[in-house]
This record gives C-alpha cells, structure tokens and sequence, in this order.
C-alpha cells in the first residue's frame, strides 16, 4: 500500500470517528435535555403541592370575585409597587404562571406535555385573574404577566385543537362506571 492510499484510509477512518462521535454527542444531548425537562416540569409539579400556591389557588377560586367589587382592593393593584400577596394572594398565582409561561416560551418546559395536563387549569385560572392583570397593567403596562397571557393562549389553542382531550386515537376508550344515578342531590 502507498503512503497515500494510507493517508487516504487514514483520513477516512478519521472521518468515520469524527461522524460517530457527533452522533453520539447529539444523542447525549437529546438526553441531557430530556432530562433537564423532565426535572423543570416536577419542580413545577411540586410547586402545585406547596401550601402557599395551593391557597392562593383557593382564594382566587373562592374570595377574589367578592375581593374585586371593593375599590380600594383594586386600587392596590393598579398602583405601581410592591404587592402584598398576604393581602393579594391571587399575586402567587399570577407569578406562577408567568413563571412558567416563561419556562414553556424559552422551550425550558415542553409545550406539549404541559398543556396535556395543564391546558384546562391555565384557561380556567385567566379567566379567573384577567381582571386581576388588567388591573395591575393599568400603571405597569402590557409586560405585567405577558408570560401568563402567553400561556392563556397556547392553553386556548390547545383547547381548541383537542376539544376533546388529547387520548390516543388508536387505543380504545374505557368508560367509567358511574354508581350513582344522574341528578342525585348533593349531600
């Protein structure tokens, strides 16, 4: 064999090395952010089990309607500065939803996966706080909770596009056994 037909099969083989190393490196990196993902969505799952956002959930469905109709509770809102969420609870749950409105947009989260679960939660509660974001854009401006709104969207879309869920088409459905007969009082 010449010394060039070796520098060629050398080169070659160099090639192949290189090649299969980038292969692997791109396979370990899909990996490294699957997991980097799926750590982000169980801190966000757990942050949904914490007592401070569980109640500031309760409060927004339960008090802030009635909290609302006072204006002196609206005007600590729309004035600029520090919110109490003490005194505002539903603020917990605008910042967690802006913050993950901000892991999803930065593709921290993945969209799809959150909004499999989290689509009906995310419509539900702006509908529950736009009052709330309105008021508190008022003095802040449009960027107050951008993250949440963008967030409200995609959840509307995924409505939209999976009125019925997002069950697979090709596995068949289970329907639950319902013992108690449609239009019993409630206890």
């Amino acid at each position: 064999m010449t010394l060039a037909a070796l520098n060629a099969v050398v080169g070659i083989a160099t090639l192949v090395i290189f090649a299969a190393t980038a292969v692997a490196a791109l396979f370990q990196l899909k990996h490294l952010r699957a997991s980097n993902e799926l750590d982000a969505f169980l801190r966000l799952s757990d942050a949904l089990r914490e007592p401070t956002l569980r109640e500031a959930f309760r409060y927004v469905q339960t008090d802030l309607a009635a909290r609302l109709e006072d204006p002196l509770y609206r005007a600590e809102l729309a004035r600029v500065g520090f919110i109490d969420p003490q005194s505002h609870p539903e603020m917990d749950a605008c910042n967690w939803f802006n913050e993950v409105g901000t892991l999803v947009k930065h593709r921290l989260v993945n969209e799809r996966t959150f909004l499999d679960l989290f689509a009906p939660l995310v419509s539900y509660y702006w509908t529950q706080l736009e009052a709330t974001v309105a008021l508190v854009r008022r003095e802040r401006g449009v960027g107050q909770y951008e993250n949440f709104e963008y967030l409200a969207a995609l959840a509307e879309r995924w409505r939209v596009k999976h009125p019925g869920g997002d069950y697979p088409a090709n596995v068949p459905r289970k329907t639950p056994l319902d013992p108690w007969p449609q239009g019993e009082p409630a206890r």
